[in-house]
């Protein structure tokens, strides 16, 4: 223990109490302060301003949502017998250690980037702690030379506590409830918040993970429904996801210039070289950050190649593309819409895309990850069963699904020629109340 506490200042939970040297240990390593600069919101702050938090910023509430939650259960739910479903102090520091490490493995402009090159951040978060190349392995070894092994086997949700591993990883969970309240707070929506002081205060241990007392039932439903109004308004917003698409085929375009052997031999060659290749070490892994990418996409705005030069120009000037919704039924017209791209000059494999591959359906409240509610007789009721409101969103899936398309393709002012006027009126006679019509 810290002979004196360390306190962080925060917009969201007022102090952040570190009491553990290895914790403050852990956000002093290279790995963990990288992670200050990567947006937790990739390109929302598109949409945004304000939005320019970090995954730093988050981790380290993460740690603090979740050190609450120990300190509840210590104080009220302290095991007395084993396997009587209380909790066991001797958890905390693991706990503590996963919820601060759980997003280390992001890598820069996180899943686009994983995307367009197959990497996977959870499997990052783990090598970055299992290795001892890292300084984040050096500190957790201080504690005990198999404690790496644990922490990330909370992270990969094989650690033999289910109520650790469902504190940072559940339907209602540290994490979750961070993101939700801090995305609310920097991107000047409300529609993330709820009582995050009454969620904790009905949290109990259980044998079979974490459980919520019944009198908390509404609480919880808030929670769920705060999710669903930040996925519908701010993380599925079509421009932030317009910004996304044009990010994944810059960095598409960059690497298939890099395997034709054509793109520029300079440091954003050399850097993203081991991605293009598929052949990346850890170190090439963590040398990455927001801030390098868009160096290298300032770079590329001068690119010989027109492509690569226009789509690093469309994202550092945020030039979205404009897009439509698209039911299953209209989807057949995708290709002749794509064809009248290309006959107006863009290449449609990079100027057009679904957004498929950047933003899958969410399901809302999943009905095999139960939340499970703990009646005074110590009877357990799954949520959906008791509440009407969060049963009528159960594995239901939002977003919609939308195709992109240059802004060029609505049209020039009637003032100004356009030799490519007649592809675009017949591409808008497609176009009606941003949806797709036959």
């Amino acid at each position: 223990m810290l002979p004196l506490e360390k306190v962080l200042r925060d917009p969201i939970h007022d102090y952040i109490y570190i009491k553990h040297q290895v914790i403050l240990d852990l956000i002093n390593t290279r790995e963990f302060q990288r992670l200050r600069r990567i947006k937790q919101l990739g390109t929302t702050n598109y949409t945004f301003h304000s939005a320019e938090h970090s995954r730093f910023t988050h981790s380290v509430g993460v740690y603090e949502i979740t050190r609450r939650i120990c300190d509840l259960f210590a104080r009220n739910y302290a095991t007395k017998t084993p396997a009587d479903g209380g909790w066991d102090d001797n958890e905390r520091l693991v706990a503590l250690c996963a919820a601060l490490l759980h997003d280390v493995g992001h890598g820069a402009y996180s899943h686009t980037f994983e995307h367009i090159f197959e990497t996977d951040h959870e499997e990052m978060t783990r090598t970055i702690i299992t290795s001892e190349d890292t300084q984040i392995n050096a500190v957790l070894k201080q504690v005990a030379p198999d404690f790496p092994k644990k922490v990330a086997s909370v992270i990969a949700k094989t650690y033999q506590n289910p109520q650790v591993v469902q504190m940072i990883s559940s339907q209602i969970d540290a994490d979750r409830m961070d993101y939700l309240l801090r995305d609310s707070y920097f991107t000047g929506a409300n529609y993330g918040t709820f009582d995050l002081t009454r969620i904790l205060r009905v949290m109990r241990p259980s044998k079979n993970g974490i459980v919520f007392e019944y009198s908390g039932m509404h609480a919880v439903e808030d929670y769920i429904i705060s999710r669903l109004q930040m996925y519908q308004q701010v993380y599925f917003h079509p421009v932030s996801r317009s910004m996304e698409v044009i990010l994944g085929h810059l960095l598409k375009r960059a690497k298939d210039l890099y395997l034709a052997g054509k793109l520029p031999k300079d440091f954003a060659a050399e850097l993203l070289r081991p991605f293009f290749e598929k052949d990346f070490t850890l170190a090439d892994y963590l040398r990455l950050d927001d801030g390098i990418l868009n160096t290298c996409f300032e770079n590329w705005r001068t690119a010989k190649d027109p492509i690569l030069s226009d789509l690093a120009q469309r994202f550092l000037d945020r030039q979205p593309l404009k897009s439509v919704r698209v039911t299953e039924k209209q989807a057949e017209l995708l290709p002749k819409l794509a064809s009248l791209v290309t006959n107006s000059g863009y290449d449609a494999n990079y100027y057009t895309a679904t957004n498929d591959s950047f933003n899958l359906p969410y399901a809302l409240y999943d009905s095999k990850a139960k939340i499970n509610l703990i009646q005074p007789n110590g009877d357990l009721e799954e949520l959906s069963e008791v509440s009407p409101l969060v049963k009528a969103v159960t594995d239901k899936e939002l977003g919609d699904e939308r195709f992109f398309f240059p802004k060029q393709m609505l049209g020039t002012p009637k003032e100004q020629q356009d030799v490519f006027e007649p592809y675009y009126q017949e591409f808008l006679k497609h176009i009606k109340n941003d949806r797709l019509i036959s």
